[in-house]
């Protein structure tokens, strides 16, 4: 039986579709080292830097910029160059002056975005999940791997954890602090990032089905149109307007 995989590489034909590299020219693609994004939901940063930015011509020399210091992904530099990029990550090419977050566009899943400098500064994560931990805080789980803690002065009556699932935060970078909170509710704005529909952005009006079942339907409204998606393809991005460049 044929390998589709090793721990350094996968073969082309088993990689994830989107992603912008060509399937036959070459057997092997870069298998991104485990960290914040899912092989189906990220991508290695050498391809970021080599096929999408072409700032390399070949492997070798992406590597070189990488392991040279010259990118930071959410404000830390990263010279690993299988480590994953995915939804909402900030790249920096700072001698460049280039500047791009991950967005899904209609039609592609995941791609650069360009930015303006004052955006830089912050990232949105939506909760993916939450737990209490030692002590009555609240761990939320976010979209990237990560997680962020929220202290409670008194576990037995937590009115810090206003938090939910789906919820977004708007969190500092590189410090990765919780500078705002959208909720995941009608009236406020949201970008679909997967399906059919994924790329379009719209206001939130309603959301049928109970918080408990799995198939919850989100209704949009974006230029007098109404759209339905499923509610796990829903990114909440802002109150009135998106508080990001969407592209």
């Amino acid at each position: 039986m044929t390998r589709k995989s090793s721990s350094t590489g996968l073969k082309r034909y088993a990689m994830p579709a989107w992603w912008p590299i060509p399937v036959k020219e070459h057997v092997w693609a870069p298998r991104p080292s485990p960290g914040p994004h899912s092989l189906e939901k990220g991508m290695p940063l050498i391809i970021v830097v080599r096929d999408i930015l072409n700032l390399a011509e070949t492997s070798r020399e992406a590597k070189y910029i990488l392991r040279s210091g010259a990118i930071k992904v959410d404000g830390v530099t990263r010279r690993d160059f299988k480590f994953p990029v995915g939804l909402m990550d900030v790249i920096e090419v700072e001698k460049e002056g280039l500047l791009f977050r991950l967005l899904p566009r209609p039609g592609k899943i995941l791609d650069l975005v360009p930015i303006p400098e004052g955006e830089k500064q912050f990232k949105l994560c939506r909760i993916e999940n939450k737990k209490t931990v030692k002590g009555g805080h609240v761990q939320l789980n976010l979209h990237d791997g990560s997680n962020v803690l929220v202290r409670v002065s008194d576990p037995k009556n937590p009115v810090e954890d206003v938090y939910r699932t789906f919820d977004v935060v708007k969190l500092s970078l590189p410090d990765r602090k919780i500078l705002e909170h959208y909720s995941f509710e009608p009236g406020n704005v949201a970008l679909v990032i997967s399906g059919k529909k994924i790329g379009r952005v719209g206001k939130i009006v309603e959301i049928k089905g109970s918080p408990m079942r799995e198939h919850r339907i989100v209704t949009f409204e974006h230029g007098g149109e109404r759209f339905d998606v499923g509610y796990p393809t829903v990114f909440v991005v802002g109150r009135d307007a998106p508080i990001l460049t969407i592209g």
